[in-house]
């Protein structure tokens, strides 16, 4: 499962109505590809259409839907926003990743 933290709820909500999503019928895509400075990077949109092969979970209101080749390395993650001076954006709290780079947006296993 993948939870949502209050702060990154209500950032999405907003994004998604500003990109003409719909928060209570839209979904979050979450998923992993190679790359980044740590060899894998998280990839974050919205999408309208759950595949047949997807895993789907609503945590905090947000349904969010993750590949199953992503969701092995994303079990147990939290997604935050943080929006403080030290940079704003989405943060990815992986309990699986055992190196991250600099700015969050990559790790390793």
């Amino acid at each position: 499962m993948i939870k949502v933290s209050d702060t990154a709820k209500k950032k999405v909500i907003e994004l998604m109505t500003d990109d003409g999503y719909d928060a209570t019928n839209d979904y979050v895509r979450v998923g992993v590809k190679s790359g980044g400075c740590s060899g894998l990077s998280y990839d974050l949109k919205f999408d309208k259409e759950q595949l047949e092969e997807d895993k789907v979970f609503t945590d905090n209101g947000v349904k969010i839907i993750v590949d199953k080749k992503s969701f092995l390395y994303l079990i147990g993650t939290t997604l935050e926003y943080s929006g403080g001076l030290n940079g704003t954006g989405f943060v990815f709290n992986n309990p699986n990743a055992n190196r991250t780079c600099g700015c969050g947006e990559s790790f390793s296993l």
